[in-house]
């Protein structure tokens, strides 16, 4: 294929247009097209010509919609190839199922669960005619300010790796040819959850080990594992090199290291940002050729398309842009769409549609994930859970009678269940008041006049979410006010949060007894929050990110290098609820630790085992965690780090044995010579239910080399 094109038709490949509204004649918004949108040919001649396009955006079509476009595209292009159709879909697609945020999903430590949420997200976006989603994001979220932690896994490079892994594994199933499948794009490569004070874009400042260690690990498993096909390349500079031009990143890492066979897609704006913010170029042409040459193959709106392609033609014809990394990018291109079987069956069918979208087993599939997110931070003289024949609820805050969905979601869509919507729904005998809060004294005399208050709280659109930066993790607007006000009234109350980030909610965890995290829980959220408040569910969410006592003691995360010893002469700097920390209405037990370590030259797994029990009278699902801990080694580590967990779910009494592997790559340090290494150690394990747990087990490694070189991510020093 390359052979036959022509430079002008390369170019056409590595450019992205909109669908909305250039090349139809409706739209709902600036993004999506209307129900009864008709495609416009005679845009498209004058758009497109003969050259093909390589993708399109920002249209959400239907099937038939989709499929009218693509047939124009093949047909009006000199060699008849067809156009990749991406969108978002983060937590849902369009006007399909509301799946809860991805916060949410992390806080499930399920790595099944987001897999089945992948294929589902998958699954109704190609039955609507788009082949690609601009997800998962998997920055490793250390700066709570910035709007979109909510969009993470969280702040752990390996819950986030595993996960992300599961989704990408779910999203483009065994094959992209198939009805059910889309590529998946991890973004943002890499580093850009922890931008300096917490400001989207702005610059991060990391050393090359912690680079290594942490960003890029996080995004490993995706790529080597899952294979995925895309990766959006991020628009922020680390230690002064923009990554959109970093071709030690896009190029060394990526591809020669991980072997990645995708497309780089640029973040909106990210070429843009290397002539008009970081200014390490002098004009547009020379920004669009440094991309390329460093390892980006589509831009993403960066530049009008005329200047984009011309500046590719010019940098062939003087010799800025390599020849090899043209032909490099329009391949990756042109291996995605053969790889999703557009050339042998570009179009869609649209009987699909019906079948899949909203169908009941991802209706059902959203409720579940809203149920194992949640995660119970505080209950206090068993507050929780609530007796069904409770006579008065007042439910008050901004967020009670509003279904939060969180960003890159329309509030619009779906059942749209609230809090208040689900209690009414479990418990139709209790008589509720709701208030939004707004009138602070008003809302004094509903929790008055009730027997349990339940406070409705957090973030929503607008201040959460992308380009939605805070200074303060306070409670915003009124709401810290109306919860010490009505918290005086001396009533039990129940503090129930909706948020995407952690906030700084240090005086509600001193005096409020029982206190719920249900970040964006999706259309079923409300469903979900009334069953764990009347005990239907017992919680079983964890924290994927640390909350701070105060934004003074940013960054704050669990995995900090030992030579944090120093204290705050006004402050604690423990933080409020460490990693991984979630309650239950039971209880579990660990005991029985042990550690097998392989033998001298073995490439086998460590391998840990623990008893856990269930002490209390209730079933439920336990997330026993494992963390490794260096005791010594060639360079400074972090204190301890995650290097496997299991979801357990135990019978009042029962007792099992988890059983974890863990990859002698775990152990592997960077070293001071830049190379991976498996060092003998002393070693330590903890297993527990946080990033607290304390039961230990010691380990040294035998000396090998060979278990060294078994792991594609080491390397023999």
């Amino acid at each position: 294929m390359l052979d036959r094109m022509t430079t002008e038709e390369k170019a056409r490949q590595l450019d992205m247009y909109t669908g909305v509204p250039a090349l139809i004649d409706k739209h709902i918004d600036n993004t999506h097209a209307a129900p009864d949108a008709q495609f416009q040919p005679e845009v498209a001649t004058k758009l497109f010509g003969s050259l093909g396009v390589g993708s399109i955006h920002d249209l959400y079509p239907r099937a038939e919609l989709a499929n009218e476009i693509q047939r124009w595209v093949i047909e009006h292009s000199r060699l008849g190839i067809p156009a990749i159709f991406i969108e978002e879909g983060l937590h849902g697609f369009s006007d399909g199922t509301v799946f809860p945020a991805p916060i949410n999903l992390a806080a499930t430590w399920d790595p099944d669960l987001a897999r089945q949420t992948g294929a589902a997200i998958a699954g109704e976006m190609r039955a609507a005619g788009v082949h690609m989603v601009l997800g998962p994001v998997l920055d490793v979220a250390r700066e709570p300010r910035w709007g979109r932690v909510e969009e993470d896994f969280g702040e752990d490079p390996y819950l986030t790796g595993q996960l992300g892994l599961a989704y990408v594994q779910g999203a483009q199933g065994e094959s992209l040819s198939s009805d059910h499948s889309v590529i998946a794009e991890p973004k943002h490569f890499v580093g850009h959850g922890s931008p300096e004070s917490g400001l989207n874009t702005s610059p991060v400042h990391i050393g090359e080990r912690e680079l290594h260690t942490i960003m890029l690990k996080s995004f490993e498993p995706a790529i080597r594992e899952g294979h995925a096909m895309g990766v959006m390349a991020a628009y922020h500079e680390i230690d002064g090199v923009p990554v959109a031009s970093d071709p030690s990143l896009l190029t060394g890492v990526l591809r020669n290291e991980w072997g990645f066979r995708g497309f780089v897609l640029s973040d909106l704006g990210a070429i843009r940002r290397l002539w008009e913010d970081h200014h390490v170029v002098v004009n547009p042409q020379e920004a669009i050729v440094e991309a390329i040459n460093a390892g980006i193959d589509m831009q993403f709106y960066d530049f009008d398309h005329d200047a984009f392609q011309r500046a590719v033609a010019s940098g062939i014809d003087d010799r800025t842009l390599s020849p090899q990394a043209l032909d490099r990018a329009v391949s990756a291109v042109l291996r995605a769409k053969f790889e999703l079987g557009l050339f042998d069956h570009p179009y869609t069918d649209p009987s699909l549609t019906p079948r899949v979208k909203r169908s009941q087993e991802h209706l059902q599939l959203s409720l579940e994930s809203a149920r194992e997110s949640l995660v119970l931070l505080k209950n206090e003289g068993r507050v929780l859970p609530l007796q069904k024949n409770v006579k008065s609820l007042a439910i008050i805050g901004p967020n009670a009678a509003i279904a939060r969905y969180g960003d890159y979601e329309d509030e619009k869509n779906g059942r749209r269940i609230s809090i208040v919507d689900g209690i009414r729904a479990l418990s139709p005998q209790t008589h509720i008041t709701v208030d939004d809060g707004s009138d602070i004294h008003a809302a004094v005399d509903h929790a008055q006049s009730a027997e349990v208050v339940i406070m409705a709280l957090g973030e929503y659109q607008g201040i959460s979410g992308e380009s939605f930066d805070r200074q303060s993790l306070d409670l915003p607007g009124n709401q810290e006010a109306l919860l010490e006000t009505v918290a005086a009234t001396g009533k039990p109350v129940v503090l129930v949060l909706e948020n995407g980030r952690p906030l700084t909610i240090d005086w509600a965890a001193r005096q409020i007894p029982a206190i719920l995290e249900a970040w964006y829980p999706g259309e079923f959220g409300g469903q979900a929050v009334a069953e764990v408040l009347f005990g239907d569910r017992n919680p079983s969410g964890k924290l994927t990110i640390t909350f701070p006592r105060t934004v003074g003691q940013l960054p704050v995360f669990y995995n900090f290098d030992p030579s944090k010893t120093t204290k705050y002469v006004d402050g604690d700097r423990t933080p409020l609820f460490p990693f991984g920390y979630g309650l239950s209405y039971t209880s579990f037990i660990y005991n029985n630790l042990s550690i097998k370590t392989p033998d001298p030259g073995s490439t086998a797994d460590i391998v840990a085992t623990v008893a856990v029990r269930n002490a209390g009278s209730i079933e439920g699902d336990e997330i026993a965690e494992v963390y490794l801990h260096h005791d010594v080694s060639s360079v400074e580590v972090p204190d301890r780090a995650l290097a496997g967990f299991a979801r357990v779910h135990l019978q009042p009494g029962e007792e099992k044995i988890v059983v974890f592997h863990m990859r002698q790559s775990e152990l592997a340090v960077w070293n001071t010579r830049h190379e991976w290494t498996v060092e003998k150690g002393p070693y330590t394990i903890f297993v527990g239910g946080s990033s607290l747990a304390n039961l230990a087990a010691h380990f040294t490694m035998p000396v090998s080399f060979a278990a060294a070189l078994q792991s594609h991510t080491l390397k023999l020093p």
